[in-house]
């Protein structure tokens, strides 16, 4: 478990080293989901997601020493490129285990950042279990994406700009894949504020945190398959599980034509550029998935590492489709 200092600490550790990254409003998006809709843009992070955060965190937190033996880690993408992006600015020889199924545009921003990388499998178990190997045959230090306390509180320091930004806030949706991100941003947000409920939200193929959280137990996935690649996690945390039951309200499900349609809506609409995993939160917005009408909501844009030709075949997927969603108000 974390506490709000840990957080607090965070931010004055990384806080030279982060972009505060902006909130964006739409009137179509308040029209549609009847709430007052706020989405806080870690798409426009450093290095392309929210994840520079925990990385850089965990890299100043560790000492001087062990950064010289370098680091590793497992990652589907968005996890290694925060790495990457760290350890070139810090210095720190990076190695990074991607899945063989890894986006195009990821794997080319980690190699871009000057990070060693290795294919292994397509489950996070597997490239996790890889990485753990090269630790405990190198050296290096392994960095976890999400299941650490270092991580944690360097995601939860988005929680602390949301305040700083917009006061008072009645919910806050959060993409759930290992739940580093949510058990930091809700411990931010549940220590500072009254009221303020959180929500997870998880693509319905990649449903762990759904599936743990109903059963009160951890639940591992055997088979994933959404293009929500940044979500593709068998099963939380068991640091951040807990975090999740003490204080996360419900986890909200979307569907892949739902994942789809919102991005092509936050690209057209709001010019936007948001990766699946990242728009998984509006997306339960626009489809009536959270049960709140008139309050200050604040959505979490995860990431904007998209591959341009998977995007390309999803946006001439939905226009053959139609959009399906339409204002509540209508």
């Amino acid at each position: 478990m974390i506490a709000l200092t840990d957080i607090q600490n965070a931010m004055q550790r990384i806080s030279k080293w982060i972009h505060v990254t902006p909130v964006f409003t739409s009137q179509m998006l308040d029209s549609l989901s009847c709430n007052r809709v706020f989405l806080k843009a870690e798409n426009l992070q450093k290095s392309g997601s929210f994840k520079f955060r925990g990385a850089m965190n965990f890299m100043l937190s560790m000492p001087e020493q062990q950064r010289t033996l370098g680091a590793v880690t497992g990652s589907s993408g968005n996890h290694g490129q925060a790495l990457a992006c760290a350890g070139k600015l810090l210095g720190v020889d990076v190695t990074v285990v991607v899945p063989e199924d890894v986006s195009v545009a990821k794997l080319a921003a980690i190699e871009g950042y000057g990070a060693k990388i290795e294919r292994c499998g397509r489950t996070s178990t597997e490239r996790l279990n890889r990485a753990h190997e090269i630790s405990q045959q190198s050296g290096k230090v392994f960095v976890p994406p999400f299941d650490h306390p270092w991580i944690m509180a360097g995601q939860g320091t988005i929680g602390l700009e949301l305040i700083e930004q917009l006061g008072q806030i009645d919910a806050v949706l959060v993409p759930c894949g290992g739940c580093g991100l949510i058990s930091g941003i809700s411990v931010a947000l549940k220590e500072s504020l009254k009221n303020v409920r959180i929500y997870g939200v998880e693509p319905e193929q990649s449903n762990s945190t759904y599936l743990s959280f109903k059963a009160g137990h951890l639940v591992e996935l055997k088979n994933i398959n959404t293009i929500a690649d940044g979500l593709r996690t068998a099963m939380p945390g068991k640091l951040t599980f807990p975090i999740v039951q003490r204080y996360v309200d419900d986890i909200l499900l979307v569907s892949e034509s739902e994942i789809k349609q919102t991005m092509i809506f936050l690209l057209e609409r709001m010019k936007i550029l948001v990766e699946p995993s990242g728009a998984v939160t509006v997306a339960a917005l626009i489809f009536n998935k959270v049960p709140l009408q008139n309050k200050k909501v604040v959505a979490i844009l995860s990431g904007g590492n998209v591959d341009l030709l998977a995007l390309s075949s999803w946006i001439d997927e939905v226009k053959q489709g139609g959009i399906e969603f339409e204002s509540k108000s209508s």
